[in-house]
């Protein structure tokens, strides 16, 4: 019997939970590469990294603190079950994010390989929490509401407010490393906008 690959067919709960933890082990390497190279990005992963690089807090603290409004969100408008895997995956980032320094060391990397790869790898993680009705909160809830409900381009609007946090890191990061930065802003949305529209992905969760 052949099977119609044009036709939605629904995730199952095991998908969801290997496609959130992949997505989260990606965007959490990429944010460990980038931290190591003194890099930032956009959306909240973006703030909190400047944060820490400000004040030293970790960024484990900062970035599941500054989710936390977008719950609200997330339960009003994307409904319980995307807002319980999306808190679920924030909590799974700043965890490992915290413990990857432990479980490999890099003690060198270079700035310019940090930001494509490292934005690479958040672009697929970010990618795959999308298909699976989850995300990494912050500006990716508020992407994925304007996408669904007025056909606003996630990507594209997330490449906008990634903007307007790349120009604060003039303030924070040397210029070199903000230009890195906006290449791995350009890497990681670029993914984002070119593979996740419709049609182009007909699973379901």
């Amino acid at each position: 019997m052949s099977t119609d690959l044009a036709t939605p067919s629904r995730h199952q709960l095991h998908e969801d939970i290997f496609a959130m933890f992949i997505g989260t082990m990606l965007v959490s390497l990429g944010i460990v590469f980038y931290a190591q190279a003194t890099l930032t990005t956009g959306s909240t992963a973006g703030l909190a990294l400047l944060l820490q690089y400000g004040t030293g807090i970790p960024f484990a603290w900062l970035f599941f603190a500054i989710n936390l409004p977008f719950y609200i969100l997330a339960v009003l408008r994307m409904g319980w079950p995307f807002a319980l895997k999306t808190f679920a995956c924030v909590g799974m980032v700043s965890y490992f994010s915290a413990q990857i320094p432990a479980w490999i060391d890099i003690s060198r990397i270079e700035p310019l390989y940090a930001s494509l790869v490292g934005g690479g790898l958040m672009g697929l993680g970010i990618l795959s929490l999308f298909r699976h009705k989850a995300s990494v909160g912050g500006i990716n809830i508020l992407a994925l509401y304007l996408q669904d409900n007025f056909g606003i381009r996630a990507g594209y609007f997330q490449l906008g407010v990634d903007a307007v946090i790349l120009a604060s890191a003039f303030f924070v990061l040397p210029v070199d490393r903000v230009i890195y930065s906006i290449l791995g802003a350009l890497v990681l949305n670029m993914i984002i906008a070119t593979n996740h529209k419709p049609g182009r992905y007909v699973g379901f969760s």
